[in-house]
């Protein structure tokens, strides 16, 4: 009769640790729901039509860039004026600080590089960055880069709920880059750093959806396939592309 006790109580599980066993469970399942969803919502964000393009005018290297995201224009404007983070999401830049603030200027010390294959060119620059909604306008007040001036420019896209995010602008490097590799070198950068810039842009939207769904108690939007972007087009002078 005791043996048969002692035999019981050793299979006998406590319902306290029955209950906290089924806590972890619920949450594991819940942090895996969670990630899913996630990855779920950043693939159907994926932005489209990235694309970068880099041509050389006389002693400037002109760049524009464009994507079109799945976005509302807050969430567009709220990464790109998030200027002391850029360096958690662009590559390349290894520090920017906010100097001043006045109005709707904004005077940012910049710190980087620029890279492409073998070559490395460091980058030491103060902008001013002016926001006029709905554009952005950047120019070089200070530095090791000689000319540097340009604009984010946002739009509503055809497609309802996007926003259509462009680049225009022009650089001249401190040091002169023999032709051809000056523009490959900024267009690599470019395409780097506005990479960044749009990723970090669908990454926030994709934790805002989340949040609104499970904060709603519904599944995120279904998964879409992201179609991938088309390389970027490097231009001669004459504006054919190579």
């Amino acid at each position: 009769m005791q043996a048969h006790s002692l035999r019981s109580r050793a299979f006998t599980i406590p319902s306290g640790a029955f209950k906290m066993r089924a806590r972890l469970a619920l949450r594991t399942a819940r942090l895996t729901c969670i990630a899913a969803c996630l990855g779920t919502a950043i693939a159907a964000a994926a932005a489209t039509d990235l694309e970068v393009e880099a041509t050389r005018r006389g002693g400037l290297i002109e760049v524009r860039a464009k994507a079109t995201i799945a976005a509302p224009l807050s969430v567009v404007w709220g990464t790109l004026t998030d200027y002391e983070r850029l360096p958690d999401f662009i590559p390349g830049l290894k520090k920017s600080r906010i100097v001043s603030r006045i109005g709707s200027t904004v005077t940012v010390e910049q710190v980087g590089e620029a890279r492409f294959m073998f070559l490395s060119v460091p980058i030491d620059v103060t902008l001013e960055s002016t926001e006029r909604p709905p554009n952005i306008e950047v120019r070089r007040t200070a530095g090791s880069v000689r000319y540097l001036q340009g604009r984010y420019e946002t739009s509503a896209a055809s497609e309802p709920g996007h926003i259509r995010l462009r680049w225009v602008g022009a650089i001249a490097p401190e040091t002169e880059l023999p032709p051809l590799i000056g523009e490959a070198l900024m267009r690599m950068s470019i395409e780097e750093q506005f990479g960044g810039m749009v990723n970090e842009i669908e990454r926030r939207e994709a934790l805002r959806q989340l949040a609104l769904a499970l904060a709603a108690g519904r599944p995120p939007p279904p998964l879409k396939p992201a179609a991938p972007p088309p390389a970027a087009t490097l231009q001669s002078p004459s504006g054919s592309s190579r």
